[in-house]
């Protein structure tokens, strides 16, 4: 797939379909470039530590469109919502307590009872994000 200078709904589209195969997607945000997956898919979560040499006890950020979609997968407490709500979307990663039922795999929070979560900026990673929407 060629870079993206542009947001092409069929690149999104695209970028989507590798992401629920279980392949991986180099996206932009507003900080850096990032390596994109299924969050919910244990070989694709394990395919970003790999590719990256990032050790598995090392937690990955998962993105979301904003705090409804994090509310899936972590207690959003009156605090944390306050701050989404203001600082959303933008650079500020919430770690919070997952959900009994978050489907997000154990492995990107490196086993832990906690979650990061953010919802980036950059364009592309929200409509990317949206087409996903898990």
């Amino acid at each position: 797939m060629r870079p993206m200078t542009t947001i092409d709904w069929k690149d999104v589209q695209d970028a989507a379909a590798i992401i629920r195969a279980g392949g991986l997607v180099a996206i932009p945000t507003e900080t850096v470039y990032g390596l994109a997956a299924d969050a919910t898919n244990d070989r694709a979560i394990a395919s970003i530590y790999e590719a990256k040499g990032r050790p598995r006890f090392n937690p990955l950020i998962v993105h979301v469109t904003g705090a409804e979609m994090a509310n899936r997968f972590v207690e959003m407490t009156p605090r944390a919502r306050a701050l989404a709500d203001e600082f959303w979307p933008g650079p500020l990663t919430l770690v919070l307590k997952r959900r009994p039922d978050c489907p997000i795999s154990l492995l990107a929070s490196a086993g832990l009872e906690t979650l990061g979560v953010r919802a980036p900026a950059h364009p592309l990673a929200q409509a990317l994000l949206g087409a996903i929407d898990r």
